[in-house]
């Protein structure tokens, strides 16, 4: 981001937040709150109507026009499907605004919570909201999303990691030959899986309980990848007959091989370099320096260490491993 934008971003103001959305069309009321996102700012701005609506400002230089109008397209298509998810408000034919070189969505606000405990019915809800989604997913290509691949993953975090000195000098050559090992790993994971248009996020935090049942929100991290991605935070992988009720559920509409849940704990030590070097990026932002004050520690680095060797250690078949190490938020959220 240039300085300017930086500034704006980092600073955006009740008067430009309510000028933006004025000029799409809309009447504001003036009532604005800002809601819980790092990568992005959202706010939920109230209507003269009285409706709601909710202002999603996108982290400049992320995401171009295209790739967000493909995200639209995405879950368009998926709605026209009757997958339960959210679409972005069509105003003047236009789903996507810009102001002051940052863009920014309108979306209904969709009352909904986040699910706690996921029952066995629960998993079988969202095996098969999965599935459906992956049905849709498969019918056309991104042309513009980024690539699931070593590269965006793994190599670009660790240049990041390496380049802000995140990596100090006693850790740096053992850091560097495990992401190395996951590299190697994941492209021999990534090779023969079917690549379609996925959620790409699919954790819980993105999955919401309303009225209606349940919904996916947030595509912001869409592409075309393996459907174990999406999979992989929501079944249980190593409780076998938890595992197998999701599988049955999602079969119901789309076929899933059990042999690729063999790569899952890769896409899981991907996924923790992957988020380390989310961070690294975005450290400047005051919000991020806020939410992960150990980030820049000894002992920050010495736990992802401990615990991509352990994933490295045990990778096997997991058909062979009938319990789990217990998950933590630092698996699945990396977009707050």
């Amino acid at each position: 981001m240039s300085s300017t934008e930086t500034h704006l971003f980092y600073n955006l103001t009740p008067d430009i937040i309510l000028d933006a959305v004025s000029q799409t069309g809309l009447e504001v009321s003036g009532h604005i709150a800002q809601l819980n996102s790092m990568e992005n700012r959202v706010f939920d701005l109230r209507l003269e109507s009285g409706a709601h609506v909710i202002a999603k400002f996108y982290r400049p230089q992320r995401w171009s026009r295209e790739q967000i109008l493909e995200e639209h397209r995405f879950v368009k298509d998926l709605a026209e499907e009757e997958v339960n998810v959210l679409t972005p408000l069509v105003l003047r034919d236009e789903t996507v605004f810009k102001t002051q070189n940052i863009f920014f969505t309108l979306w209904p606000r969709k009352g909904g919570r986040e699910p706690e405990e996921i029952s066995d019915i629960d998993l079988q809800i969202l095996a098969r909201l999965t599935a459906r989604l992956h049905n849709c997913g498969e019918k056309l290509p991104f042309a513009e999303r980024p690539p699931f691949s070593s590269g965006r993953l793994l190599l670009e975090p660790l240049e990041i990691l390496q380049k802000k000195g995140f990596l100090h000098d006693e850790i740096i050559d053992e850091y560097r030959s495990l992401v190395t090992q996951c590299i190697t790993l994941f492209q021999e994971a990534i090779e023969p899986l079917p690549k379609i248009r996925i959620h790409g996020d699919l954790h819980k935090g993105n999955i919401l309980n309303g009225q209606e049942g349940y919904f996916l929100l947030d595509f912001d991290d869409a592409l075309m990848g393996p459907a174990l991605q999406d999979v992989w935070m929501l079944c249980p992988l190593h409780d076998l007959a938890r595992r197998q009720v999701f599988l049955d559920a999602y079969r119901e509409f789309r076929e899933f091989e059990e042999s690729w849940f063999r790569s899952a704990e890769i896409f899981r030590a991907v996924r923790i370099v992957h988020y380390s070097g989310w961070i690294a990026r975005r450290y400047e932002d005051p919000a991020f320096k806020a939410a992960f004050p150990a980030f820049a520690t000894a002992a920050y680095w010495q736990e992802e260490i401990t615990i991509l060797a352990d994933i490295l250690n045990s990778y096997s078949d997991f058909s062979e491993v009938p319990v789990s190490p217990k998950l933590t938020n630092r698996d699945y959220f990396f977009d707050l």
